[in-house]
């Protein structure tokens, strides 16, 4: 199955709001919190790397208090 990470910069203060939210995106697996360089990891799943593009395009890079991200997509697991 077509897996990617998405990592977060977050407005500050909005890490939870964020992650409540992504919670709510189909697709969205899991979602953590983190310390360092980035504030959230979301990991997304579906049936084809299409549909994985697009839930990063259209969900959750378009939220509104998230400033950036970094995706890392799963070659094997």
């Amino acid at each position: 199955m077509p897996t990617a990470f998405v990592l977060i910069n977050a407005d500050l203060g909005s890490e939870n709001e964020i992650s409540k939210d992504l919670k709510a995106i189909p697709n969205v697996k899991e979602v953590y919190v983190v310390y360092g360089v980035y504030d959230v990891v979301a990991k997304v799943e579906a049936d084809t790397m299409e549909k994985v593009k697009e839930t990063i395009t259209w969900n959750i890079r378009r939220l509104e208090k998230v400033r950036s991200t970094l995706t890392m997509i799963v070659m094997e697991s």
